[in-house]
């Protein structure tokens, strides 16, 4: 079921039936992402994938200031709303994971639980975030100056997301073509708007979040397994669960490990 009929709503689909399953993307990434994990959950959830600011089929306005992390989270409640749902359970993967924590942080009682998959709170450290939205406020200006096909494939070539050269290649292509359809307006004002940069560190809210969670990082990320480790201390009802053999991206690099991980952990710990 697809829904794009208020303007102030996010794109989304929903499958399935059950207790609401938030699904947040990461960056250059859509609802399209979680394609092969749908079908296990849709028995167990009504699962909700959205398509955050300037990804997917949402809008990509000009104004930076649409694609604030407070922004994003008054979008998701008002969608929440929209779907008559009081709380959710959420996964987000890197930027949506950052996305479902501020949500988390705003919001506690409309989350009930949180996978987290490769995400951070946020970067502690006043002069390294000033630093790093200074770098990505170069990168969005960049994106517009030399356009889409130039930064899906400067994207691709991060060390971050070297271990994905394991891909099949079909994997590979699937994966560029899904980047090309967004907008080098839409990923500009996404780094100007809610980079890492930009979004407050969560790392003192951390505690407070007393929801379960689950943290999944994948084993060649070790600046994400590290980072995962302290959240998952630092969080009262939280784990982590490392992935062998996969790098930032687990749900694609190791598909069937992530399913089981996700799928057991919702049968077994999540609420209700």
């Amino acid at each position: 079921m697809h829904r794009t009929d208020q303007a102030r709503l996010l794109p989304y689909t929903r499958t399935g039936h059950g207790p609401p399953l938030l699904l947040l993307h990461g960056f250059t990434g859509s609802a399209e992402e979680w394609a092969g994990l749908i079908p296990a959950l849709a028995p167990l959830r009504q699962v909700i994938a959205v398509d955050l600011p300037g990804h997917g089929r949402a809008p990509a306005p000009a104004d930076p200031a649409c694609y604030t992390m407070e922004r994003t989270v008054a979008d998701l409640l008002a969608l929440l709303d929209h779907l008559g749902h009081a709380a959710c359970e959420v996964l987000g993967y890197s930027m949506g994971g950052r996305v479902a924590l501020h949500l988390a942080a705003a919001a506690p009682g409309r989350v009930r639980a949180l996978i987290l998959e490769s995400a951070s709170p946020g970067i502690e450290d006043p002069a390294e975030r000033a630093a790093r939205a200074a770098a990505d406020a170069a990168l969005a200006a960049r994106i517009e100056g030399e356009g889409l096909e130039w930064f899906v494939d400067h994207w691709a070539s991060l060390p971050l997301f070297a271990s994905q050269a394991h891909l099949p290649e079909a994997a590979r292509a699937a994966l560029r073509a899904r980047r090309l359809r967004g907008s080098a307006t839409g990923y500009a004002n996404s780094l100007r708007g809610m980079g890492a940069g930009r979004q407050r560190s969560l790392w003192a809210d951390l505690p407070a979040l007393a929801m379960p969670a689950l943290i999944i990082s994948g084993e060649l990320d070790a600046t994400y397994v590290a980072i995962g480790a302290r959240m998952a201390a630092a969080m009262p009802l939280a784990r982590q669960a490392i992935v062998p053999g996969a790098g930032h991206t687990v749900h694609l690099e190791r598909p069937e490990a992530f399913r089981e991980l996700v799928v057991g952990y919702i049968r077994g710990d999540m609420i209700g």
